[in-house]
């Protein structure tokens, strides 16, 4: 049975009045979205105020650890004081992988030198004192794949890749295999240990970590990344050596801790109407431990809230905005799994997310072009003078709006510029410094513009017809 959506939540707060000095942002119920998305291109502050703050006063969050914990505090704290209703951290337990604080990889032999290496969300430690062992280079995870059953037994398996930047980000989905399976595809094939070209775009010293995965049955073994300059470095060694055997020592003491707490955090500007589905805009909270997450995904919470706050202010929405801050979504997407099942009985309007960065906005994208295609085209013109392009690619959602695929709902891709986001991504250098202002504020007003037309959308977001009548959510 499911109950109404914060009889759910372990802390519901009580809304304090709008703090003028916290966030500033005018107000004027008079003025139009348009009006209102068009100053915050130049004036907005909010979102800004947001990621500065939870890098600044919380730093890197570390899903369903203590510095998570308080990033989903201050998160509420935000809320409350800026204004928004039904602040609420709805918690969830989760199974919680740490990185340890040792971290080491050498070349052993025949060129022997250090090399800069993480390990990937998930791995096994290395035995005290460390592993050392012959490396078997593969170019791709096909490569690997293709390897014959046991032939790296007791071996390092080494898994390279060719991502390149891209404006859309798709080279991710090409080399980001490395990083998500190969781990797992060695050690079925006996790999002692299994290390990879960093899944990113940059050439600092600094590796990009992530979560990696092992099939059922297989046993995690230890799994690293070394930077693009070591893992390139790595591989001259290969073409160097004439055949003689290259070794590795890496050591590494990562663990898991059990069951902790993590959560979701909630806020509304609630809408005058509520029978109709409420305008549900997400983000994550968590970071991984090695960077306090402005990029990923500080500024994506801030611009869905900026924006959620710019649309209040040019007067009640008829429909209820609701920003999620999801939990652990790094790690395994916890959070957005939780609130799906939490809420699945609640009838979403239109799920969208904000999880690529704080560069420019340059692409919209629905899954209801066709099945609503009057909103969708209003929509797209809307955000044109902001330099956004309409598409008939059929937005598929965000990691931390799953609770819109599990329902079949309504869906909105904002596709932000990533060109440089895998130059950041998982790595110490995603820092408040790499935020952009001008392409930040961008954002913030293409969402206002989006959000506020969505949010005062009368009739089905999806298929433009009448809204049938929401069935009643029953409470204990």
């Amino acid at each position: 049975m499911k109950k109404t959506l914060f009889a759910l939540a372990a802390l519901s707060l009580p809304v304090a009045a709008f703090a003028d000095g916290h966030a500033e942002t005018s107000t004027d119920p008079h003025m139009s979205v348009e009006a209102m998305a068009d100053a915050t291109l130049t004036q907005d502050t909010i979102a800004w105020d947001f990621v500065e703050g939870i890098t600044t006063e919380v730093g890197p969050r570390q899903a369903g650890t203590e510095a998570e914990t308080r990033a989903r505090e201050w998160a509420v704290a935000w809320l409350i004081e800026n204004g928004f209703e039904n602040v609420a951290d709805e918690p969830f337990e989760m199974e919680t992988w740490v990185p340890g604080n040792l971290a080491t990889a050498r070349v052993t032999a025949p060129f022997a030198q250090d090399m800069v290496i993480q390990p990937l969300g998930n791995s096994a430690p290395t035995p005290v004192g460390g592993l050392e062992a012959e490396v078997v280079f593969f170019r791709t995870v096909a490569e690997l794949a293709a390897a014959p059953e046991g032939s790296l037994d007791g071996k390092i398996a080494y898994i390279s890749h060719e991502m390149r930047r891209a404006q859309d980000g798709s080279h991710y989905g090409f080399a980001g295999p490395a990083r998500w399976v190969a781990s797992g595809i060695a050690a079925s094939k006996g790999a002692a240990a299994t290390v990879i070209k960093s899944v990113g775009t940059d050439y600092h010293r600094n590796p990009h970590t992530g979560g990696t995965s092992w099939p059922e049955g297989v046993s995690p073994t230890p799994a690293g990344a070394l930077s693009i300059p070591d893992a390139e470095n790595l591989e001259r060694m290969f073409a160097r050596a004439d055949g003689r055997p290259i070794t590795m020592r890496i050591e590494m003491n990562p663990e898991f801790i059990g069951t902790t707490i993590s959560g979701n955090v909630v806020g509304e500007i609630v809408g005058r109407n509520p029978d109709l589905p409420p305008v549900l805009i997400a983000c994550h909270i968590d970071s991984w431990w090695n960077a306090p997450g402005a990029f990923d995904d500080g500024a994506g919470c801030g611009i869905v809230a900026a924006a959620a706050l710019h649309v209040s202010h040019t007067g009640q929405p008829l429909r209820t905005i609701r920003v999620l801050f999801a939990g652990a979504e790094e790690v395994g997407l916890w959070g957005s799994r939780a609130y799906s099942e939490a809420h699945i009985d609640e009838h979403i309007g239109v799920g969208l997310e904000s999880d690529f960065g704080a560069d420019r906005i340059w692409r919209f994208e629905s899954n209801f072009r066709e099945s609503n295609p009057d909103l969708h085209a209003r929509l797209a013109a809307s955000v044109a003078r902001f330099g956004v392009a309409g598409s008939t690619i059929t937005a598929s959602g965000g990691a931390d709006i799953n609770i819109s695929r599990d329902q079949g709902g309504a869906i909105i891709d904002l596709q932000q510029d990533g060109t440089r986001y895998f130059d950041l991504h998982h790595t110490p250098d995603d820092t408040l410094d790499k935020i952009d202002p001008v392409q930040l504020r961008q954002n913030v007003a293409v969402w206002t513009q989006i959000v506020g037309i969505l949010a005062n959308e009368p009739r089905s977001i999806q298929t433009g017809g009448p809204i049938p009548s929401a069935p009643a959510i029953m409470e204990e």
